[in-house]
Protein backbone atom coordinates (compact mmCIF):
# COMPACT_ATOMS: atom_id res chain seq x y z
CA UNK A 1 0.00 0.00 0.00
CA UNK A 2 1.25 3.46 -0.82
CA UNK A 3 2.15 5.89 1.96
CA UNK A 4 -0.40 8.65 2.50
CA UNK A 5 1.55 11.46 0.76
CA UNK A 6 2.44 9.30 -2.24
CA UNK A 7 -1.15 8.06 -2.43
CA UNK A 8 -2.47 11.62 -2.44
CA UNK A 9 -0.22 12.51 -5.35
CA UNK A 10 -1.31 9.40 -7.23
CA UNK A 11 -4.98 10.17 -6.52
CA UNK A 12 -4.53 13.74 -7.76
CA UNK A 13 -2.84 12.49 -10.92
CA UNK A 14 -5.77 10.15 -11.61
CA UNK A 15 -8.32 12.93 -11.07
CA UNK A 16 -6.45 15.15 -13.53
CA UNK A 17 -6.29 12.40 -16.16
CA UNK A 18 -10.04 11.82 -16.51
CA UNK A 19 -13.14 13.95 -16.12
CA UNK A 20 -14.90 11.65 -13.65
CA UNK A 21 -13.99 8.59 -11.58
CA UNK A 22 -16.23 6.14 -9.67
CA UNK A 23 -15.06 5.89 -6.07
CA UNK A 24 -14.79 2.11 -6.27
CA UNK A 25 -12.50 2.30 -9.32
CA UNK A 26 -10.22 4.81 -7.58
CA UNK A 27 -10.03 2.52 -4.57
CA UNK A 28 -9.13 -0.43 -6.78
CA UNK A 29 -6.44 1.56 -8.61
CA UNK A 30 -4.82 2.63 -5.35
CA UNK A 31 -5.33 -0.61 -3.47
CA UNK A 32 -7.33 0.94 -0.63
CA UNK A 33 -10.92 1.00 0.58
CA UNK A 34 -13.55 3.48 -0.59
CA UNK A 35 -13.53 4.89 2.95
CA UNK A 36 -9.82 5.73 2.54
CA UNK A 37 -10.60 7.38 -0.79
CA UNK A 38 -13.18 9.59 0.94
CA UNK A 39 -10.61 10.64 3.56
CA UNK A 40 -7.99 11.34 0.89
CA UNK A 41 -10.46 13.44 -1.07
CA UNK A 42 -11.11 15.48 2.08
CA UNK A 43 -7.34 16.04 2.46
CA UNK A 44 -7.10 17.25 -1.14
CA UNK A 45 -9.95 19.67 -0.48
CA UNK A 46 -8.13 21.02 2.56
CA UNK A 47 -5.12 21.67 0.29
CA UNK A 48 -7.27 23.74 -2.04
CA UNK A 49 -8.18 21.21 -4.74
CA UNK A 50 -11.86 21.51 -5.75
CA UNK A 51 -12.82 17.82 -5.80
CA UNK A 52 -16.57 17.48 -6.38
CA UNK A 53 -18.72 14.48 -5.51
CA UNK A 54 -20.75 13.21 -8.46
CA UNK A 55 -24.20 11.73 -8.21
CA UNK A 56 -24.95 8.16 -9.20
CA UNK A 57 -25.52 4.68 -7.90
CA UNK A 58 -21.86 4.08 -7.09
CA UNK A 59 -20.89 7.70 -6.46
CA UNK A 60 -17.74 9.26 -7.78
CA UNK A 61 -15.42 12.25 -7.89
CA UNK A 62 -14.52 14.98 -10.34
CA UNK A 63 -11.77 17.60 -10.21
CA UNK A 64 -13.30 21.00 -10.90
CA UNK A 65 -12.17 24.60 -11.18
CA UNK A 66 -11.50 26.50 -8.00
CA UNK A 67 -11.13 30.07 -6.82
CA UNK A 68 -7.35 29.75 -6.41
CA UNK A 69 -4.70 27.95 -8.45
CA UNK A 70 -3.50 24.81 -6.65
CA UNK A 71 -0.27 22.97 -7.56
CA UNK A 72 -0.41 21.04 -10.83
CA UNK A 73 0.97 17.62 -11.63
CA UNK A 74 2.61 17.21 -15.04
CA UNK A 75 4.08 14.13 -16.64
CA UNK A 76 7.46 14.28 -18.40
CA UNK A 77 6.16 15.18 -21.86
CA UNK A 78 3.74 17.77 -20.47
CA UNK A 79 6.52 19.45 -18.45
CA UNK A 80 8.78 19.66 -21.51
CA UNK A 81 5.92 21.08 -23.61
CA UNK A 82 5.17 23.76 -21.00
CA UNK A 83 8.84 24.73 -20.65
CA UNK A 84 9.37 25.02 -24.41
CA UNK A 85 6.15 27.03 -24.71
CA UNK A 86 7.24 29.44 -21.97
CA UNK A 87 10.61 30.03 -23.63
CA UNK A 88 8.86 30.67 -26.93
CA UNK A 89 6.41 33.07 -25.30
CA UNK A 90 9.27 35.02 -23.70
CA UNK A 91 10.53 36.01 -27.14
CA UNK A 92 7.27 35.97 -29.06
CA UNK A 93 4.82 38.46 -30.48
CA UNK A 94 2.71 39.05 -27.37
CA UNK A 95 4.01 41.94 -25.28
CA UNK A 96 3.60 42.11 -21.52
CA UNK A 97 4.12 38.40 -20.82
CA UNK A 98 7.89 38.13 -21.34
CA UNK A 99 8.87 38.63 -17.69
CA UNK A 100 6.03 36.45 -16.41
CA UNK A 101 7.01 33.69 -18.83
CA UNK A 102 10.62 33.76 -17.65
CA UNK A 103 9.59 33.71 -13.98
CA UNK A 104 7.28 30.75 -14.54
CA UNK A 105 10.01 28.98 -16.53
CA UNK A 106 12.53 29.51 -13.71
CA UNK A 107 10.12 28.00 -11.18
CA UNK A 108 9.46 25.01 -13.40
CA UNK A 109 13.11 24.32 -14.24
CA UNK A 110 14.06 24.54 -10.56
CA UNK A 111 12.02 21.42 -9.73
CA UNK A 112 12.59 19.47 -12.95
CA UNK A 113 14.69 16.31 -12.76
CA UNK A 114 18.00 16.52 -14.60
CA UNK A 115 16.84 14.25 -17.45
CA UNK A 116 14.06 16.71 -18.34
CA UNK A 117 16.31 19.75 -17.98
CA UNK A 118 18.68 18.12 -20.47
CA UNK A 119 15.82 17.59 -22.95
CA UNK A 120 14.65 21.20 -22.64
CA UNK A 121 18.17 22.62 -22.86
CA UNK A 122 18.82 20.50 -25.95
CA UNK A 123 15.80 22.02 -27.69
CA UNK A 124 16.85 25.51 -26.61
CA UNK A 125 20.51 25.16 -27.67
CA UNK A 126 19.59 23.63 -31.03
CA UNK A 127 17.08 26.38 -31.85
CA UNK A 128 18.07 29.75 -33.28
CA UNK A 129 15.24 32.29 -32.99
CA UNK A 130 14.74 34.39 -36.09
CA UNK A 131 14.57 38.05 -35.09
CA UNK A 132 11.46 39.68 -36.40
CA UNK A 133 10.50 43.28 -36.87
CA UNK A 134 6.80 42.62 -36.94
CA UNK A 135 4.28 44.20 -34.58
CA UNK A 136 3.69 42.93 -31.06
CA UNK A 137 0.28 42.51 -29.47
CA UNK A 138 -0.54 43.59 -25.94
CA UNK A 139 -1.47 40.59 -23.80
CA UNK A 140 -4.30 42.55 -22.14
CA UNK A 141 -5.83 43.25 -25.57
CA UNK A 142 -5.62 39.55 -26.44
CA UNK A 143 -7.31 38.62 -23.17
CA UNK A 144 -10.11 41.16 -23.69
CA UNK A 145 -10.81 39.95 -27.24
CA UNK A 146 -10.60 36.28 -26.24
CA UNK A 147 -13.09 36.82 -23.41
CA UNK A 148 -15.54 38.57 -25.76
CA UNK A 149 -15.23 35.67 -28.24
CA UNK A 150 -15.79 33.13 -25.48
CA UNK A 151 -18.74 34.91 -23.88
CA UNK A 152 -20.36 35.95 -27.21
CA UNK A 153 -20.37 39.63 -26.23
CA UNK A 154 -20.20 42.54 -28.64
CA UNK A 155 -16.83 44.24 -28.79
CA UNK A 156 -16.39 47.97 -29.45
CA UNK A 157 -12.93 49.21 -30.29
CA UNK A 158 -10.93 52.00 -31.88
CA UNK A 159 -9.23 50.82 -35.05
CA UNK A 160 -6.52 52.12 -37.38
CA UNK A 161 -6.61 50.71 -40.89
CA UNK A 162 -3.53 50.15 -43.09
CA UNK A 163 -3.71 53.74 -44.31
CA UNK A 164 -3.83 55.13 -40.77
CA UNK A 165 -7.51 56.13 -40.86
CA UNK A 166 -9.18 55.88 -37.44
CA UNK A 167 -12.66 54.53 -36.83
CA UNK A 168 -14.80 53.04 -34.09
CA UNK A 169 -16.05 49.52 -34.82
CA UNK A 170 -18.91 47.59 -33.24
CA UNK A 171 -18.43 43.86 -33.81
CA UNK A 172 -19.56 40.39 -32.87
CA UNK A 173 -16.15 38.75 -32.38
CA UNK A 174 -15.81 35.17 -33.60
CA UNK A 175 -12.20 33.96 -33.45
CA UNK A 176 -8.59 35.16 -33.48
CA UNK A 177 -6.10 33.74 -35.97
CA UNK A 178 -2.33 33.77 -35.38
CA UNK A 179 -0.39 34.02 -38.64
CA UNK A 180 3.38 34.31 -38.37
CA UNK A 181 4.09 37.34 -36.20
CA UNK A 182 0.62 38.82 -36.60
CA UNK A 183 -2.74 38.26 -34.95
CA UNK A 184 -6.08 38.81 -36.68
CA UNK A 185 -9.60 39.08 -35.33
CA UNK A 186 -12.41 37.67 -37.46
CA UNK A 187 -15.66 39.40 -36.48
CA UNK A 188 -19.07 40.37 -37.81
CA UNK A 189 -19.06 44.14 -38.32
CA UNK A 190 -22.49 45.23 -37.07
CA UNK A 191 -22.62 48.56 -38.91
CA UNK A 192 -21.30 47.16 -42.21
CA UNK A 193 -23.42 44.00 -41.92
CA UNK A 194 -20.60 41.75 -43.09
CA UNK A 195 -17.59 39.75 -41.92
CA UNK A 196 -14.34 41.65 -41.48
CA UNK A 197 -10.73 40.86 -40.55
CA UNK A 198 -8.91 43.19 -38.15
CA UNK A 199 -5.22 43.38 -37.20
CA UNK A 200 -5.17 42.91 -33.43
CA UNK A 201 -2.16 45.20 -32.96
CA UNK A 202 -4.31 48.03 -34.39
CA UNK A 203 -7.22 47.38 -32.01
CA UNK A 204 -7.84 49.39 -28.82
CA UNK A 205 -10.86 47.85 -27.05
CA UNK A 206 -13.46 50.02 -25.38
CA UNK A 207 -14.69 48.52 -22.13
CA UNK A 208 -17.04 47.33 -20.88
CA UNK A 209 -18.03 45.02 -23.68
CA UNK A 210 -21.49 45.16 -25.21
CA UNK A 211 -24.55 42.91 -24.95
CA UNK A 212 -24.46 39.19 -25.71
CA UNK A 213 -25.24 37.94 -29.21
CA UNK A 214 -26.19 34.70 -30.90
CA UNK A 215 -23.08 33.25 -32.60
CA UNK A 216 -23.13 33.11 -36.41
CA UNK A 217 -21.78 30.36 -38.61
CA UNK A 218 -18.12 31.07 -39.44
CA UNK A 219 -17.39 32.75 -42.80
CA UNK A 220 -16.89 30.23 -45.61
CA UNK A 221 -17.20 27.48 -42.99
CA UNK A 222 -13.53 27.81 -42.05
CA UNK A 223 -12.05 30.84 -40.27
CA UNK A 224 -8.44 30.01 -41.19
CA UNK A 225 -9.31 29.65 -44.88
CA UNK A 226 -11.26 32.91 -44.79
CA UNK A 227 -8.32 34.82 -43.29
CA UNK A 228 -5.96 33.17 -45.76
CA UNK A 229 -8.07 34.33 -48.71
CA UNK A 230 -8.47 37.86 -47.36
CA UNK A 231 -4.77 38.27 -46.65
CA UNK A 232 -3.80 36.79 -49.97
CA UNK A 233 -6.12 39.20 -51.78
CA UNK A 234 -4.77 42.22 -49.89
CA UNK A 235 -1.09 41.25 -49.94
CA UNK A 236 -0.33 40.98 -53.67
CA UNK A 237 -0.73 43.71 -56.31
CA UNK A 238 -1.24 41.13 -59.10
CA UNK A 239 -3.73 38.28 -59.07
CA UNK A 240 -4.32 35.44 -61.51
CA UNK A 241 -6.82 32.63 -61.95
CA UNK A 242 -5.80 29.43 -63.74
CA UNK A 243 -6.93 25.88 -64.43
CA UNK A 244 -4.13 23.48 -63.54
CA UNK A 245 -4.03 20.08 -65.24
CA UNK A 246 -2.99 18.24 -62.09
CA UNK A 247 -4.70 17.15 -58.87
CA UNK A 248 -4.87 19.80 -56.15
CA UNK A 249 -3.04 17.48 -53.75
CA UNK A 250 -0.02 17.40 -56.08
CA UNK A 251 0.32 21.21 -55.98
CA UNK A 252 -0.54 21.74 -52.30
CA UNK A 253 3.09 21.61 -51.16
CA UNK A 254 4.03 24.38 -53.61
CA UNK A 255 1.17 26.79 -52.98
CA UNK A 256 1.14 28.39 -49.53
CA UNK A 257 -2.16 29.78 -48.18
CA UNK A 258 -0.61 33.27 -48.15
CA UNK A 259 0.09 33.07 -51.90
CA UNK A 260 -2.92 31.35 -53.37
CA UNK A 261 -5.83 28.97 -53.06
CA UNK A 262 -6.44 25.62 -54.73
CA UNK A 263 -9.92 24.27 -55.46
CA UNK A 264 -10.33 20.78 -56.95
CA UNK A 265 -12.37 20.59 -60.16
CA UNK A 266 -12.09 16.83 -60.58
CA UNK A 267 -9.51 14.11 -59.94
CA UNK A 268 -7.12 15.47 -62.58
CA UNK A 269 -7.64 19.25 -62.59
CA UNK A 270 -7.97 22.10 -60.12
CA UNK A 271 -8.46 25.86 -60.09
CA UNK A 272 -5.67 28.04 -58.76
CA UNK A 273 -6.09 31.64 -57.58
CA UNK A 274 -2.67 33.09 -56.88
CA UNK A 275 -0.96 36.42 -56.30
CA UNK A 276 2.50 37.84 -56.91
CA UNK A 277 4.53 41.04 -56.86
CA UNK A 278 4.65 41.04 -60.67
CA UNK A 279 3.21 39.09 -63.58
CA UNK A 280 6.74 38.23 -64.74
CA UNK A 281 7.51 36.53 -61.44
CA UNK A 282 4.17 34.77 -61.52
CA UNK A 283 4.80 33.46 -65.04
CA UNK A 284 8.19 32.09 -63.99
CA UNK A 285 6.69 30.39 -60.95
CA UNK A 286 3.96 28.72 -63.01
CA UNK A 287 6.53 27.33 -65.45
CA UNK A 288 8.54 25.99 -62.54
CA UNK A 289 5.56 23.91 -61.35
CA UNK A 290 6.05 21.66 -64.42
CA UNK A 291 2.31 21.27 -64.91
CA UNK A 292 0.11 22.11 -67.93
CA UNK A 293 -2.28 24.98 -67.24
CA UNK A 294 -4.77 27.37 -68.84
CA UNK A 295 -4.81 31.09 -68.01
CA UNK A 296 -8.27 32.40 -67.15
CA UNK A 297 -7.29 35.87 -65.87
CA UNK A 298 -5.59 38.24 -66.48
CA UNK A 299 -4.92 38.15 -70.25
CA UNK A 300 -1.68 40.11 -69.73
CA UNK A 301 -0.15 37.06 -68.05
CA UNK A 302 -0.10 35.29 -71.43
CA UNK A 303 2.29 37.95 -72.81
CA UNK A 304 4.80 37.20 -70.07
CA UNK A 305 4.45 33.47 -70.73
CA UNK A 306 5.13 34.04 -74.45
CA UNK A 307 8.27 36.00 -73.59
CA UNK A 308 9.46 33.14 -71.38
CA UNK A 309 8.70 30.64 -74.16
CA UNK A 310 10.82 32.59 -76.67
CA UNK A 311 13.67 32.93 -74.20
CA UNK A 312 13.58 29.23 -73.29
CA UNK A 313 13.41 28.19 -76.94
CA UNK A 314 16.51 30.26 -77.70
CA UNK A 315 18.33 28.76 -74.73
CA UNK A 316 17.39 25.25 -75.84
CA UNK A 317 19.03 25.80 -79.28
CA UNK A 318 22.26 26.89 -77.62
CA UNK A 319 24.62 29.79 -78.40
CA UNK A 320 25.03 30.78 -82.03
CA UNK A 321 28.23 29.26 -83.50
CA UNK A 322 30.80 31.46 -85.19
CA UNK A 323 30.85 30.21 -88.83
CA UNK A 324 33.94 32.23 -89.78
CA UNK A 325 37.11 30.21 -90.46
Amino acid sequence: MLETSARLLRLLSLLQARREWPGAELAERLGVSTRTIRRDVDRLRELGYPVHTTMGIAGGYRLGAGAALPPLLLDDDEAVAVAVGLRTAAGGTVSGIEENSLRALAKLEQVLPSRLRHRINAVHSATVPMPGAGPTVDSAVLSTIAAACRDHERLRFDYLDHEGAASVRVTEPHRMVSWGRRWYLVAWDVERDDWRTFRVDRIRPRVPSGPRFEPRDPPEGDVAAYVSRRLSADMWPYRARLVMHAPAARLADWISPADGRLRPIDDQTCELEIGSESLALLAGFLVMLDVDFDVQDPPELREHLRAIAVRCAAAAVGPARDTKE
